[in-house]
């Protein structure tokens, strides 16, 4: 959550200072490369974990990286074999990639391991403003929410909430971490490999640009072991679903052009959908196939006072939480205006933090049937309340598109 607004769409983590597929629109490539994180430093330039024919077999039944393609990679300021030693830590604005065609997230595998998950959970300092700034005649804005107390997602997660999960990611401030949420793909029915989260959580906005490594893990710490325990967990305790690798991502313009690390800026446009593809190749199965379910997006959710009942999930990490658990909101939703231009957002009483950020809002649609109408994007200095985008036709937008650029895959 941007406390409105804190760099903190997740935390910054230990691992960052003590370690060291792509698919471009501008180019039209359609590879998604893997890069073992175990041949860093060892001169190994095997890559695996292709998606399409525009990858060889070398001799060895290793999958290599065509030259044409690494080529394609360099143009966008990308090389293969510097990035995967290290060079993706280099966050200098000048090669920072920004533009929404720029987008590059190479699979470096074993790089989001339990140790790196788990110390993604400190949170940032809080650097948000207060309620003042927000307030007045901006629009239409209700009064502010009473408090709901967070509640413990039941173990395992799955059970309760198999779509949601943690979206991971390397920011220039360290290793962060979000929420997210597998959704539905029109063009893909029952297969969907497409996940909701906030805008914040891939993109930097207005002062920056895309982040690296996006990565996310369905139904994290399903049992709910707690820090303690997973100092020893294994992969498979943290991740029952696998690593997912976001080989693209797509946020609004309005955020890229205009959203800011406190205040609110941009906060009615900040949402984003990621396209995943596992880690390890997996079973050939999809993300929804693999986790069992995906929700659908509701762009046409009815005005606040037509809204009864959302339901907010997400791992909260900053201070009273710790990012390991899953915890749910329940709330009557109000109405919050940032600027009297954009869209009312909707608004509800919560006490998750930091780290909740893009976890999934949904209410049931006029089917009955649960679909996600929102995600977390700003809450205040001090916890209370969450406010989420109201989904719209930009959203939809996103949305289509990214399903398009997959349709049949």
């Amino acid at each position: 959550m941007r406390s409105i607004r804190p760099p903190f769409a997740g935390s910054r983590g230990r691992s960052a200072r003590r370690r060291t597929s792509p698919v471009l629109a501008a180019v039209c490539l359609t590879a998604t490369l893997a890069l073992t994180a175990t041949a860093c430093g060892s001169g190994d330039d095997s890559a695996g974990g292709d998606t399409s024919s525009s990858a060889a077999q070398d001799g060895d039944g290793k999958i290599t990286i065509p030259d044409d393609i690494r080529d394609r990679l360099k143009e966008r300021g990308i090389d293969v074999d510097k990035w995967k030693n290290g060079a993706w830590k280099n966050w200098d604005k000048d090669d920072w990639l920004r533009e929404a065609e720029d987008y590059i997230n190479p699979i470096i595998e074993g790089l989001w391991d339990p140790d790196r998950m788990r110390e993604a959970d400190d949170p940032d300092e809080n650097k948000g403003v207060d309620e003042s700034d927000i307030s007045g005649d901006q629009g239409v804005t209700d009064p502010t929410p009473d408090p709901v107390t967070a509640q413990a997602v039941g173990t395992p997660y799955h059970d309760n909430a198999p779509e949601a999960g943690k979206v991971f990611f390397d920011a220039p401030e360290g290793t962060m971490v979000c929420s997210a949420t597998v959704v539905e793909d029109p063009a893909n029915p029952g297969k969907s490999n497409m996940v909701w989260t906030a805008g914040h959580c891939v993109h930097a906005g207005k002062t920056g640009g895309w982040y690296r490594n996006i990565a996310f893990v369905p139904s994290y710490n399903n049992d709910g072991a707690t820090a303690a325990e997973l100092e020893s967990a294994t992969k498979a305790d943290v991740a029952p679903y696998g690593v997912w690798w976001s080989d693209w991502a797509q946020t609004s313009d309005q955020w890229i052009e205009g959203g800011g690390a406190t205040g609110g800026d941009g906060a009615p446009y900040d949402f984003a959908v990621l396209h995943v593809t596992p880690e390890e190749g997996g079973d050939g199965k999809s993300l929804e196939e693999t986790v069992g379910s995906a929700l659908p997006v509701n762009f046409s959710a009815p005005a606040v006072p037509k809204v009864e009942s959302i339901t907010a999930t997400g791992y909260p990490a900053a201070a009273p939480f710790d990012g390991e658990k899953m915890l749910q909101c329940t709330d009557e939703p109000g109405r919050l205006s940032i600027v009297e231009a954009d869209p009312t957002m909707y608004r509800i009483g919560c006490t998750m933090t930091g780290g909740s950020s893009g976890g999934g809002w949904v209410a049931a649609g006029a089917d009955g049937k649960p679909a996600l109408v929102s995600n977390t994007s700003i809450g205040p200095v001090s916890s209370g309340w969450l406010a989420g985008p109201h989904l719209g036709t930009v959203a939809k937008g996103v949305y289509d598109q990214v399903s398009g650029k997959f349709a049949g895959q």
